[in-house]
């Protein structure tokens, strides 16, 4: 089963203020300045032409009644944790696929809850009854057909519930159209109007070795790969198993990227960004027990119609978390390949990860008494707020870490 709230971010706000019940609903970046983008619409919203992901402005000139609500991400992901354990009710098998979206394998539970459509129903009246949040599942074989029996069906119909069984796939999935198909967006349906494949089972009755020719002649040699991801997509095959705390995996890297409220031109500022994105990968390797051996510093400089910028990393001499050291590789990096343009974007990574319980010893740093400094500010972080000690130049114009603390993933908490 796939599980997808509707309208989430907008749901809870519903649930939680019931004279909203009966009005077009919007979560947005800043409601105050009538500003940012529709994160959410519940369903009388979308019915005005309000979409995710439209500005704010353009919203509200589609619906001028729209009440508009500032983000509240940890109160979301508090909910989204709730619905995860109504899920663990009826299974151990629990994925976490985003925020709003997660797949259960209910094989084993046939014989306790009944068939696969009476327990999507119940797990529907449940969360409803404990969240005010209505779920849409897609019933299916595996998970790929389970996701498409969800975004194509379940959304759509009264019930919320639709079976995509493989056995018809065929039938029923074949002749949608292939915009309708995971993984395919705008441009990808535009790539495929060129190969004349026009639906779903175009792509599916094509011969993989002939795809993958014509996706090489196309995308160039590196798109094999993409080429049979959509030919499996299209045909139903998906042999990924339901997987729980798949988010408990080590990490490859750990990073941060900020886009910057104005152009940023003077290198005070500049390096004021950089200072405090390291001061976040830093502080999140040691929350995670890693250093990092390689940093990469990512640019992106305006106009945003024909923007400059590069992606560059390099290998530092030990592994490490300690927030200077890394600052003083990422700013050696940054001023090699920085083009004096202004800056838009920034982003500080570290990769090649390893245990932070075994490092190297030097002769010209006190690293013990270093650690115990880090581990005492970011104690403090943890208990009172990443802001309840910030560094002198985030105070400063160009400073964005006081911002940045009330906020979760770029929206606010």
């Amino acid at each position: 089963m796939l599980a997808d709230c509707q309208s989430f971010y907008a749901s809870v706000e519903k649930a939680d203020h019931p004279e909203y019940k009966n009005k077009p609903v919007a979560v947005a970046g800043d409601p105050a300045r009538r500003s940012g983008i529709i994160l959410a619409a519940c369903p009388i919203a979308k019915s005005y032409g309000v979409t995710t992901a439209e500005r704010l402005g353009e919203a509200l000139n589609k619906c001028p009644d729209l009440v508009v609500v500032r983000p509240r991400m940890q109160h979301y992901i508090d909910v989204s944790l709730m619905i995860t354990q109504i899920y663990e009710e009826y299974t151990d098998l629990v994925e976490v696929f985003s925020i709003d979206e997660q797949f259960l394998d209910v094989s084993a539970s046939l014989s306790i809850f009944g068939d696969p459509v009476t327990i999507a129903r119940s797990i529907q009246q449940k969360v409803l009854r404990q969240t005010g949040v209505w779920v849409r599942i897609g019933i299916s074989s595996n998970k790929i057909l389970a996701k498409i029996a969800t975004d194509i069906w379940a959304k759509k119909n009264e019930s919320g519930v639709f079976t995509l069984p493989a056995s018809q796939v065929e039938d029923l999935l074949w002749p949608q159209p292939v915009n309708k198909m995971f993984g395919v967006g705008s441009r990808m349906t535009a790539h495929f109007t060129r190969f004349g494949m026009h639906t779903i089972g175009d792509i599916a009755r094509t011969p993989l070795p002939r795809l993958k020719a014509r996706f090489r002649a196309y995308f160039g040699k590196q798109s094999d790969i993409h080429a049979e991801v959509m030919w499996r997509t299209a045909n139903g095959l998906d042999e990924s198993v339901v997987t729980p705390k798949t988010f408990d995996t080590p990490p490859k890297s750990i990073g941060h990227m900020m886009t910057l409220p104005r152009d940023y031109t003077k290198t005070t500022e500049v390096d004021t960004i950089l200072l405090e994105l390291t001061e976040e990968v830093c502080r999140d390797c040691r929350r995670k027990g890693y250093m990092g051996s390689v940093v990469t510093v990512s640019c992106m400089c305006s106009p945003y119609e024909a923007p400059t910028g590069f992606s560059r990393r390099m290998k530092m001499p030990d592994p490490t978390n300690h927030t200077n050291t890394v600052f003083k590789a990422v700013k050696k990096l940054f001023y090699r390949f920085w083009d004096h343009m202004p800056v838009r974007r920034l982003g500080v990574t570290l990769s090649q990860l390893t245990n932070d319980q075994n490092y190297q010893l030097t002769l010209f740093e006190d690293q013990e008494k270093i650690r115990s400094l880090e581990k005492a500010t970011d104690l403090i972080k943890d208990r009172y707020g990443s802001s309840a000690i910030v560094r002198a130049s985030s105070l400063t114009a160009a400073g964005q870490a006081v911002e940045r603390s009330l906020k979760i993933g770029g929206h606010y908490k």
